[in-house]
């Protein structure tokens, strides 16, 4: 590679990334030095402090920036991370919530209203459920703080990303609030197509204003990686995953989600973007409405 863009490229050691941030793949005239870091510290690191050319990043934090008119980073359609969240609210055993609709005229403890995941949360629960976000009362706080309340009773319900310390401690009688989380998330995406996306790629919009050819490398070695990825899943000789039945966990995503359950680009996830951007406006997460033509550059629309 002569004279190649050398860029810090800093995202999490998912397997669906390694095959470049750790090879065999490379970006065409790119040469990275990457950097696996744990999520707190990378996303400060990066939105914050601004210390990495490249690196995976918040959804609902980059759209609030855009929102706000910082275009300072520009997200490529790489999507590091989606997860369902139904199964993402948490509640006490003997309290007064059983289902969802319980939640009307509850507390609800959030760790934060621009959290990708809550954004998710608190959406699925006004459009699937329909409760009002005015017919909860919202909590916000640290999840090392709520979880407490929700032992107390103090609040009701915790959605967050990851579950709380004493979903951990059987003892505490903490549960999900939606215990047969797959079936019913599976019938949520028949019925809507959204896939949250949790993480995007991001990178410092000057160094794409300057090497407008990096943006579609950096994609189509993503792309490639991702391939790699879902080969090994798919390979049912060799056990490249320390899971038990995973062919059978292919073949369930397969039915569920179709043979290409995890698209990157724009298009193929045109109905998530579009209802995540909609939700965070009805949320007032953002300052205007935002198109998905918005977010990425024109290059890979």
């Amino acid at each position: 590679m002569k004279n190649p863009l050398k860029l810090t490229l800093a995202c999490t050691d998912a397997d669906q990334t390694r095959d470049f941030t750790r090879g065999p793949v490379e970006a065409e005239g790119i040469e990275i030095t990457y950097l696996a870091l744990d999520i707190p510290e990378m996303f400060h690191r990066f939105i914050v402090n601004r210390e990495f050319d490249v690196s995976e990043c918040s959804f609902g934090r980059y759209i609030t920036l855009r929102s706000q008119g910082d275009a300072s980073l520009t997200a490529l359609p790489v999507f590091a991370s989606r997860i369902f969240r139904h199964s993402a609210i948490f509640v006490r055993r003997d309290g007064p919530v059983r289902r969802p609709e319980d939640l009307r005229g509850r507390r609800v403890g959030i760790p934060s209203v621009s959290q990708t995941a809550v954004i998710y949360i608190r959406g699925l629960l006004v459009h699937e459920y329909g409760i009002p976000l005015d017919a909860v009362q919202w909590v916000e706080d640290d999840v090392s703080a709520l979880d407490p309340q929700l032992l107390a009773g103090e609040i009701d319900a915790l959605a967050c990303a990851d579950p709380p310390a004493s979903f951990h401690q059987p003892e505490t009688g903490v549960v999900r609030l939606i215990d047969d989380y797959r079936a019913v998330e599976a019938a949520s995406f028949r019925k809507t197509g959204v896939f949250p996306i949790m993480h995007v790629i991001a990178m410092q919009t000057k160094i794409l204003d300057a090497h407008p050819w990096a943006a579609r490398s950096l994609y189509k070695a993503f792309e490639e990686a991702k391939r790699g990825s879902l080969t090994r899943f798919a390979n049912a000789s060799v056990a490249c995953f320390p899971l038990p039945w995973v062919p059978a966990l292919l073949d369930d995503a397969r039915k569920a989600l179709g043979p290409d359950w995890w698209p990157y680009g724009l298009e193929p996830n045109r109905t998530t973007l579009e209802a995540f951007l909609g939700f965070a406006f009805e949320q007032g997460v953002l300052a205007r409405r935002l198109t998905p033509e918005e977010l990425f550059p024109a290059s890979l629309i």
